[in-house]
C-alpha cells in the first residue's frame, strides 16, 4: 500500500514536471544573425530620398544666390557618389552570386 501511494506521488510529480518542460524543450530555436536585407531596404525605401531632397534644396538655394559653379562642382560630387552607391548596391549581388556558386 505504501510504495503504491509513493509510485502514484511519484507519477504525478513527474507528470507536472513533463508539462512544465514540454512547452521549453518543443520551442522553436530563436533565430540568429542580423536582417541585413531590411536594414538595406530600409536605408534605400527612407534614408536616401531625404538626403536626396535635402542636397536639392541645398542645391536650389546655391543656384539663386548666383553661385552657379559651386552648384555644378557640387552636383558632379553627389553624381559621383550616387554611382559609387550604386557599385556598392550591385556588390551585394555580386557577393550572393558568389556565395550561391561556391557553397552549393
Amino acid at each position: 500500500m505504501i510504495a503504491t501511494e509513493l509510485v502514484d506521488t511519484a507519477w504525478t510529480s513527474a507528470t507536472y514536471v513533463a508539462d512544465a518542460l514540454a512547452p521549453i524543450l518543443a520551442a522553436e530555436p530563436a533565430p540568429s544573425g542580423f536582417n541585413t536585407e531590411g536594414v538595406v531596404s530600409f536605408l534605400a525605401s527612407n534614408v536616401a530620398p531625404i538626403l536626396l531632397a535635402v542636397l536639392g534644396v541645398i542645391f536650389i538655394g546655391r543656384a539663386s544666390k548666383g553661385e552657379i559653379s559651386k552648384v555644378l562642382t557640387s552636383s558632379a560630387i553627389a553624381i559621383v557618389g550616387l554611382a559609387f552607391i550604386a557599385g556598392a548596391a550591385t556588390l551585394f549581388f555580386v557577393g550572393d552570386y558568389l556565395i550561391n556558386l561556391i557553397f552549393e
